[in-house]
């Protein structure tokens, strides 16, 4: 979408409930993956748990793409194929999912670990969580994109981590993608200026090594270059004044997470 879209305040609490949604869904799904679990599976309860709540699934059809859910695995970074493919022990798999509730639309994607992972994978989340609320304290009106962007990079560059260019986060709400764009790179007080009533979805996705990506030929699945780990993380902001106001956190989801 080439236009900005802002939302009243009515509207945002309507972007709010289709979060809401979204976020009970991948609590949820936080509580289904693990070792001999298929990821086709999980897009099916995925389906289901949508349509019984009242949804339908963003993701679905969205330009032709044939899954409630995108399912990326270990060197996945995006867009992977839910499939026959069963969860193994030391994997990490992240699930991204988009829910439209009576026109409202809400996006998110969250980095689950499959039983014990690694050292190097539970530092790849980590940190790719971290930036995540790096980008998400500067998301406040008066701001600019330029600096979500470069508190992301600024937090990953220590650990020398690939931040993927070629994807970036986006406007969302009354359509799954809006602008602006959102890059996880960046200057500090460069790119359009954060406005009241603007809605935003912040996601770094992070490699373990390179930061180049490669597209597969079915069209959608983006994976690692050096077949290294990659890590996504994902959540709503409603930009206001003094602080960011987050319309979809992973509370729940690391409820369930806690007692497993």
């Amino acid at each position: 979408m080439s236009k900005v879209y802002y939302k009243t305040a009515d509207e945002i609490e309507q972007v709010r409930e289709s979060a809401n949604v979204l976020s009970q869904l991948l609590a949820e799904i936080a509580g289904l993956v693990k070792p001999g679990i298929t990821t086709l599976s999980l897009d099916k309860f995925a389906f289901d748990f949508i349509k019984d709540h009242k949804g339908t699934p963003a993701f679905l059809n969205y330009q032709g793409f044939p899954y409630s859910l995108c399912i990326s695995v270990n060197d996945q970074v995006v867009h992977g194929f839910p499939s026959d493919y069963v969860l193994k022990d030391g994997d990490i798999v992240t699930v991204d999912g988009g829910v439209n509730l009576n026109g409202f639309i809400s996006d998110s994607a969250y980095t689950f670990a499959v039983g014990e992972i690694s050292e190097e994978a539970k530092q790849l989340l980590e940190v790719t969580k971290g930036s995540l609320q790096a980008g998400i304290e500067q998301a406040i009106a008066g701001k600019r994109i330029g600096d979500i962007s470069a508190a992301v990079q600024e937090y990953v560059a220590p650990y020398r981590y690939g931040i993927v260019r070629e994807l970036v986060g986006h406007g969302v709400g009354f359509h799954l993608h809006e602008k602006p764009e959102v890059p996880n790179y960046g200057k500090r007080g460069s790119g359009p200026k954060l406005e009241e009533g603007l809605v935003i979805c912040i996601e770094p996705m992070i490699n373990a090594g390179k930061a180049g990506v490669k597209f597969w030929d079915d069209g959608w699945t983006v994976s690692t270059v050096d077949g290294k780990l990659s890590a996504h993380f994902e959540q709503m902001v409603s930009i206001q004044k003094g602080t960011p106001d987050v319309l979809l956190n992973f509370d729940a989801i690391e409820k369930v997470l806690n007692k497993k």
